[in-house]
């Protein structure tokens, strides 16, 4: 399974997600200049709703490996979605596949978008994380960008059947963390827990800019 997206179509998807959100929602974005132009970048991020892939990847000069369940992968569709770098997660032996698909990005010097909370806030708040993302980021040495999602949520949160068309969506990027920053040390009872922990504080600390209303 190869998680390197294609980058014409990958780009061209990108235009056309950024095209989206601009055309049908008050889109911005803060802290792009955190982001770095090369080598392995986890964006960390909270979760609250189906538009949070592509809104966080729409407008930033990398190009990302997102996560998808496997059932999605059919037809043009499901082949498209491997094109553009998408990492299939099925139900048996996910973590296992996952996990080599994002160590093999980070190790190629790529980029991928992981929710430390594991699945969509239920309502829209932030929620408790767990270990996953301390141990791929420890592991990885990676620099993580915390990410947080305004706005998402209230136009396309797990509770909706179809988006919310307009309203003001607002992406902001926080300053990068490095793997000493957020590993705790080995001999920490809860290593990988606490790593989260830290990622998630640094992700409850990115707040809207004075002039933005959600």
């Amino acid at each position: 399974m190869s998680s390197i997206p294609n980058p014409k179509l990958y780009d061209a998807t990108q235009r056309i997600a950024d095209w989206y959100f601009n055309s049908f929602y008050d889109y911005t974005q803060s802290g792009k200049h955190h982001i770095p132009a090369t080598g392995p970048v986890i964006f960390a991020a909270n979760h609250v709703s189906f538009y949070d892939p592509p809104a966080i990847g729409a407008c930033v000069p990398r190009r990302i490996n997102y996560f998808a369940r496997d059932t999605l992968f059919r037809g043009l569709f499901g082949k498209a979605l491997l094109e553009i770098g998408t990492i299939p997660v099925a139900r048996e032996n996910s973590e296992v596949k996952s996990l080599k698909a994002i160590f093999k990005t980070l190790k190629a010097g790529g980029a991928v978008a992981i929710y430390p909370e594991g699945t969509r806030s239920p309502d829209g708040q932030l929620t408790e994380p767990k270990a996953g993302a301390g141990m791929i980021a420890c592991k990885s040495q990676a620099t993580v960008i915390p990410t947080r999602l305004f706005g998402t949520y209230e136009i396309f949160g797990r509770s909706h059947k179809i988006p919310t068309i307009g309203g003001p969506i607002h992406i902001a990027y926080g300053a990068p963390m490095t793997a000493s920053e957020i590993d705790p040390g080995k001999d920490h009872p809860e290593r990988y827990l606490e790593a989260s922990r830290r990622i998630m504080a640094s992700i409850a600390k990115l707040q809207l800019p004075h002039h933005r209303i959600i």
